[in-house]
């Protein structure tokens, strides 16, 4: 057993501090769990028998603002983890009667009575770096190596203390890629009731944690198996069992797991992540059986999907920004994306429907979907084509109307209006394009001048040249996207 971990100086100055005014203190909890497993601590832990008014007269620069004893200590690091080191005394719970929070809170002389009322052995040991002892009553070191997670004593008690802890547990699980022990496994498919206790906004940020896990598809199905996720999100299952049309290969709640797998491994953000497990929640409610196609249809699933999605994203209360994002994400994933039948007009008016932004996103919600059914490629031909459809539409225009002088501008500069006006931007155009430092009111103006000098037949014919390499110049801007994306003028099947 290793006993001489590397702990930050911010941490060693304040237990130092409370030994030298006689107090036990140690590491304790997360973020000593996190020292071994050789990771890095997002938060520092200290526990101590020093009591909060005790901890408030040796660091001044303290706040103590909640129930529970826990004093923040104030310190002048640049990291942020440790901006904040969390004090806590030794403390002893008393029954809780709402499954929520104790009754009462009754500080404690010994350091055992504090890792005893603590939910999961491998958080409920504590070390100390002035003597390098590690106390873990209860094999949480073990329980590491061995990579499972099992409750501190009786996993029944410690779900009916706080029935959060039921998520928590699975939370760990996926977070670390650990297993739950028998008992404590058991323990939660008892008590999973109890989770109807627990506010929203604490389920909120556990099923947050889960989802943002390497292991997210192994914490939603462990939700599933414990009975939890019919509390928390029983829409999901309604998928199980679902058999879909010939174009699937699994049921609509394996697809979705499998495109939420996809999300992960790439990476993708929170609201994608979500997206992709939410995406096709509605076809359970709108799957029919076409005699005329011999096969189950789902017409409207992502409208019905999308109001699924608004229900849950209130109840599970994510904020409106998000949420939005997530139900219009889960509205349009049925966008049109093959590009011999769709053309660049109704790519615009997605564009203006959605935003920019928005339709990527949709674009890569639609390359985890395809990996949800077994797809071998994420990216097929028809979607690399519609990406520099994307590309085409938003790029930077090779107008005039980015130059920094207009027909309105010229006219007040004595020129009449007709065919004139044209001809004179047009021929600005293919300087500015030709060097672009010369897009300036003051080059423009000037140079405007001087064609307005020239005959209509030669500036027909000079602003004809311009418009044409400006033509030229824009079709090869278009041929370069297309090769980026590896696609051709015009499209093919896969």
């Amino acid at each position: 057993m290793r006993n001489n971990f590397t702990i930050p100086n911010e941490v060693l100055e304040i237990i130092e501090k409370l030994e030298e005014r006689g107090f036990e203190a140690y590491v304790v909890g997360g973020s000593l769990r996190d020292i071994l497993l050789e990771k890095i601590p997002k938060d520092w832990d200290v526990t101590t028998n020093a009591k909060p008014e005790d901890i408030q007269a040796i660091f001044p620069d303290s706040f103590y603002e909640n129930t529970f004893g826990t004093v923040g200590v104030k310190t002048e690091s640049l990291d942020e983890t440790l901006k904040v080191i969390e004090i806590t005394p030794f403390r002893i719970e008393s029954k809780y009667s709402d499954n929520r929070h104790p009754d009462e809170v009754v500080f404690s002389q010994n350091i055992e009575d504090d890792l005893t009322r603590r939910d999961f052995t491998i958080n409920a040991m504590a070390y100390s770096p002035t003597t390098r002892e590690l106390l873990d009553f209860y094999d949480g070191e073990r329980d590491l190596n061995n990579k499972i997670i099992k409750a501190v004593g009786e996993a029944e008690k410690r779900f009916q203390e706080d029935a959060l802890r039921m998520m928590r547990a699975i939370r760990f699980a996926a977070q670390l890629g650990f297993v739950i022990g028998s008992e404590t496994f058991e323990a939660i498919v008892e008590n999973k009731e109890l989770i109807k206790n627990i506010s929203w906004e604490r389920i909120h940020d556990e099923f947050l944690k889960i989802i943002m896990s390497p292991g997210a598809v192994q914490g939603i199905n462990l939700l599933q198996k414990t009975g939890l996720l019919a509390y928390i999100i029983p829409e999901l299952e309604e998928g199980i069992g679902c058999k879909q049309n010939g174009s699937h290969i699994y049921d609509v709640y394996e697809h979705l797991l499998r495109a939420l797998s996809h999300a992960v491994e790439e990476n993708h953000s929170l609201e994608l992540r979500i997206a992709a497990l939410f995406h096709d929640i509605g076809k359970p409610r709108t799957r029919q059986w076409s005699r005329e196609k011999q096969d189950y249809t789902f017409y409207g699933h992502e409208v019905v999907g999308a109001k699924m999605t608004l229900e849950i994203m209130k109840r599970l209360k994510f904020s409106k920004e998000s949420g939005q994002k997530i139900v219009s994400l889960v509205r349009h994933h049925m966008f049109f994306a093959d590009p011999d039948q769709i053309s660049l007009s109704a790519v615009r008016r997605l564009l203006a429907k959605v935003g920019e932004p928005m339709l990527w996103d949709l674009v890569t919600l639609r390359m985890s979907d395809r990996k949800g059914m077994g797809r071998p490629s994420a990216e097929p031909y028809r979607l690399r084509k519609f990406e520099s459809m994307i590309e085409e539409i938003t790029r930077d225009p090779i107008s005039v109307g980015m130059l920094k002088v207009d027909g309105k501008k010229l006219m007040e500069m004595g020129e009449n209006p007709g065919p004139r006006i044209g001809n004179i931007l047009h021929i600005l155009l293919e300087e500015v394009l030709d060097k672009p430092e010369r897009n300036s009111e003051e080059y423009l103006e000037g140079r405007a001048l001087s064609l307005q000098l020239l005959s209509d037949q030669d500036l027909r014919e000079l602003g004809q040249k311009a418009k044409k390499e400006a033509e030229d110049a824009d079709e090869a801007e278009v041929k370069e996207i297309q090769k980026q994306y590896k696609v051709k003028q015009v499209g093919k099947s896969e």
